[in-house]
């Protein structure tokens, strides 16, 4: 098990970039009155944002990155290190990292990388970025998380469509050597890949014409192999199975629990499966901020957007302690315990 822990670093700031573009499940009319409401109450999801054709995720990260340097006042010449974690990159290649380090007109020696995650991208991503800096060799850093996931569900699969939402977020690390421990548990199981898949387009299965045939695949549900597929009952049952433990265990590690922590940030997957997991943690409703409501499930980018949307003011007014738990798509999944310290969060930014 992935225990371990990073010291030296800090969570300096906290951006988000969402698309003005707004689609309310109350008029999806892909299904009846009674399903809508019945899907809002049970998934949580009310409203989604929808990025218009040609918006992409580092688009929504290069606009949110550039409130959160003006706002913290960094030079740019000092941001050495820049990680990008998104499954809708601009490119198969080149690294849609590179192309944002040159967007930002950030120093050639500013190192640039893209992870393939989504979920769990958040806390992975941290850790990344964390293990890299806490030696003293990167100052500064941005991490940047999102998806346009819209981009590939169909509108006449009703198990994907009504679900998901579009976002960008950027969080500026820097270095400091009097900074709180960072606590992590992070795992792995990839024999449930199938669980969330787009079956075409990659090496794997090249697309081809019949990557684009719709096909039925039950009621309700009609997708192409270019879309994305999601067994929803595999994904709530791997979801309660793995996320508690994880939890648990991580906190068993530090000799921490769950009374110490301020708020728990899950993974915005679906209200079902969160409020599941909050009973079994008995964790108090105030307690877990959520915002999956008005957004949706934003992948990666679900973690932070929470926190700027329902935890701004006690993350830029005092000090907090979070566990931030993301899981999904992988199979991946990962908890981490963190503090802040009064941290920048700009307004929510939207494109």
């Amino acid at each position: 098990m992935a225990l371990f822990s990073l010291s030296g670093i800090k969570i300096s700031g906290i951006a988000a970039a969402v698309p003005e573009n707004k689609k309310s499940n109350a008029n999806y009319q892909w299904i009846a009155i009674r399903e809508r409401q019945s899907l809002m109450k049970n998934i949580g999801v009310e409203t989604r944002r929808v990025a218009l054709k040609g918006t992409t995720t580092s688009d929504l990260c290069v606009v949110a990155a550039e409130k959160l340097l003006q706002e913290l006042k960094w030079d740019r010449t000092g941001v050495e290190l820049l990680i990008f974690v998104s499954q809708s990159r601009d490119y198969l290649v080149p690294t849609t990292a590179c192309i944002i380090q040159d967007r930002l007109g950030l120093p050639h020696s500013c190192v640039a990388m893209d992870i393939g995650l989504g979920c769990s991208g958040f806390v992975y991503g941290l850790s990344v970025i964390g293990s890299m800096m806490q030696s003293g060799a990167f100052k500064k850093a941005l991490l940047m998380v999102g998806d346009i996931s819209t981009l590939t569900t169909c509108y006449r699969d009703k198990s994907t469509y009504p679900l998901f939402g579009d976002a960008g977020t950027v969080t500026a690390v820097e270095y400091d050597s009097n900074a709180p421990v960072m606590h992590f548990n992070l795992q792995t199981d990839g024999s449930g890949y199938r669980a969330l898949m787009i079956r075409d387009g990659g090496a794997r299965n090249a697309m081809s014409r019949q990557s684009f045939e719709i096909k039925k695949i039950g009621k309700g549900i009609y997708r192409s192999r270019l879309h994305l597929e999601l067994d929803g009952i595999e994904v709530f049952n791997f979801t309660l199975r793995e996320v508690v433990p994880n939890i648990k265990k991580l906190l068993a590690s530090t000799g921490g629990t769950l009374a110490s922590i301020d708020f728990v940030v899950f993974h915005q997957a679906n209200r079902l499966i969160n409020e599941t997991l909050r009973k079994m943690l008995k964790l108090e409703t105030d307690k877990v901020p959520y915002s999956i409501r008005d957004f949706g499930n934003t992948s990666g980018a679900s973690v932070p957007l929470t926190m700027i949307t329902a935890l701004k003011n006690p993350l830029e007014t005092g000090k907090t302690k979070l566990l931030l738990s993301a899981f999904g798509v992988g199979l991946s999944w990962g908890s981490v315990v963190v503090e802040t310290d009064r941290i920048c969060i700009p307004d929510l930014i939207e494109v």
